[in-house]
């Protein structure tokens, strides 16, 4: 496996230089105390953003974001467990915001995931703090089998929004991932996850960069 050395090398010749690529991959980064201290609410809102954003203009969601808080109630999981099919079907309706039936009708089941998950702990959040950062693909798979079409992307997207430290399996990181041979298997395959999960771990043992810098770094090496 490339060490990460020749990887930021490469990066910087390729982005200006070492400053310029420091800048580029800086990703704010949240402590276990401050993850722990974000509301329920928040952690719901931020995934139903990543899976309104999923195979749609990031833009138009994020321009339209207000009126979603407004129509789901600013994401409270304890009134979107309350949600029945005329109040869904009303949001299958509401013009304000982007109206598909299968991703509406998960908010109530992400809402019980964050519920469910949170529950011993206090809140998702301190869910999400005390989770290892050795094993975020682990993590992944936790919220996608409690959730609902939170697959892929979706969920570390919703995660490195709030500060969570995680690095994604864009086009450009799998891409490195594969072609370099750090992957044998599919990066949707619980064995390539794992590969992938300790290439990081091993990265940021050499670097001292967080798994948001690196997965940053490993985009900009290559193209």
């Amino acid at each position: 496996m490339e060490h990460f050395d020749h990887i930021f090398a490469r990066a910087c010749a390729r982005h200006g230089g070492e400053a310029a690529l420091r800048r580029l991959i800086a990703t704010p980064v949240l402590s276990p105390a401050e993850l722990a201290a974000i509301p329920d609410d928040r952690w719901l809102s931020s995934f139903t953003m990543s899976l309104f954003q999923s195979g749609f203009v990031w833009r138009v969601i994020r321009d339209k974001w207000p009126d979603f808080e407004r129509a789901f109630f600013g994401f409270d999981p304890h009134k979107m467990l309350l949600l029945d099919e005329h109040h869904l079907e009303r949001l299958n309706h509401d013009p304000s915001i982007v109206r598909h039936a299968k991703k509406i009708a998960a908010v109530p089941v992400n809402a019980q995931m964050v519920l469910t998950l949170g529950r011993e702990l206090g809140g998702f959040g301190a869910f999400v703090a005390n989770w290892p950062t050795t094993d975020m693909v682990g993590l992944w798979q936790q919220i996608r089998r409690h959730g609902r079409l939170l697959g892929g992307n979706i969920a570390p997207y919703a995660l490195r929004r709030l500060g969570v430290d995680t690095f994604l399996f864009t086009g450009d990181v799998g891409g490195y991932l594969q072609h370099h041979g750090v992957v044998d298997a599919a990066l949707g395959s619980k064995k390539g996850m794992s590969q992938a999960q300790a290439a990081f771990n091993t990265w940021r043992e050499q670097s001292g960069l967080s798994l948001s810098e690196i997965s940053k770094t490993l985009a900009f090496s290559i193209g």
